[in-house]
């Protein structure tokens, strides 16, 4: 079973960091560029940042640049969300995807990042 699995959100104070992982099981992640989207209650799905399948080329959405940090790590076929100086406005759902035109498109449960004083 092709799966992406997210895990080290949780409740932070503003100002705080958390790194986020998603492993994928099932296949590698090799020949996939990989996005991290977030959803905040009330609000559309949105992408953060997004890595290509080689890890040369980044993107962070406005919000987040400077204090976000996408990478991975192709031989533990995971890729990482480093983020540091939170704000409230980070709370949302954190969802990975993965994507490759021709072998498809998969999405994670997602993992709840709150922050709150």
């Amino acid at each position: 079973q092709l799966q992406l699995a997210e895990s080290g959100g949780g409740l932070v104070q503003p100002g705080g960091s958390l790194t986020l992982s998603c492993v994928a099981s099932g296949f590698t992640l090799d020949y996939y560029a990989i996005g991290w989207f977030r959803q905040a209650p009330g609000k559309e799905r949105e992408v953060v940042s997004c890595i290509s399948s080689s890890g040369s080329s980044t993107n962070y959405a406005d919000s987040v640049k400077g204090r976000f940090t996408i990478s991975r790590d192709n031989a533990k076929n995971t890729v990482s969300l480093q983020m540091n100086n939170l704000k409230p406005e980070d709370t949302a759902v954190y969802y990975c995807n993965a994507y490759d035109l021709w072998r498809g498109n998969y999405w994670g449960q997602g993992t709840q990042v709150t922050v709150s004083s």
